[in-house]
């Protein structure tokens, strides 16, 4: 695939269109974990964006576009994420420190920044198309990265394997912070940890 570059050799800078609308997409993938779905308004995320309203239908059809976008790079930023802590694991321990990373106090504080499936999934059934079809994409995502690390991978058995520990995470998760019990929340992490650490061994 050829990229096109300027005669510097180098790629040109991004469009002040082309900026504006990473900008929107990025306030709006925070907004949504931080304050769900219905909670994540138009008007906020442009002002949050430091543009104004009215500039919003020259880059998104619709809300639920926005909602979509802003759900497909939130995705995105957790499989990479999660790409990362297996890459710099040791070998063969790459499925524990995800699980880890992901059971950590460090991911139940960082809402507004971790996992969109663990904070928006009650919400999920209720949205637009476009936006379910963006989570069920990187929920997948997260499923095959998980039966990546197993030592069974290519098996079907894996597969569901995977399904099952991605879903403990994320009903853990989802459960832990709901609580308003520290100790009660430490003590759900710690124990579907313990529950899934022999898939991982």
């Amino acid at each position: 695939m050829t990229v096109m570059e300027s005669k510097s050799g180098k790629r040109a800078a991004p469009s002040r269109k082309e900026a504006s609308h990473e900008r929107i997409v990025e306030v709006a993938a925070r907004a949504i974990r931080r304050s769900g779905y219905g909670g994540t308004g138009v008007a906020d995320i442009m002002k949050e964006a430091g543009l104004t309203h009215g500039g919003f239908y020259a880059h998104f059809a619709s809300r639920d576009a926005l909602l979509a976008e802003a759900g497909d790079r939130a995705g995105a930023e957790s499989v990479a994420l999660a790409a990362r802590v297996a890459a710099s694991a040791p070998p063969g321990q790459a499925l524990q420190a995800m699980m880890q990373a992901y059971l950590s106090q460090q991911h139940i504080d960082a809402i507004e920044t971790g996992c969109p499936v663990s904070a928006l999934g009650s919400e999920m059934p209720r949205q637009a198309p476009e936006v379910r079809r963006a989570a069920t994409a990187h929920i997948k995502e997260m499923i095959d990265l998980f039966a990546r690390q197993l030592p069974d991978w290519g098996q079907p058995q894996a597969h569901e394997q995977a399904m099952a520990l991605v879903c403990a995470l994320i009903g853990t998760t989802m459960v832990a912070r709901a609580v308003d019990d520290p100790k009660l929340s430490a003590a759900l992490r710690a124990a579907t940890l313990k529950q899934l650490t022999p898939a991982a061994a």
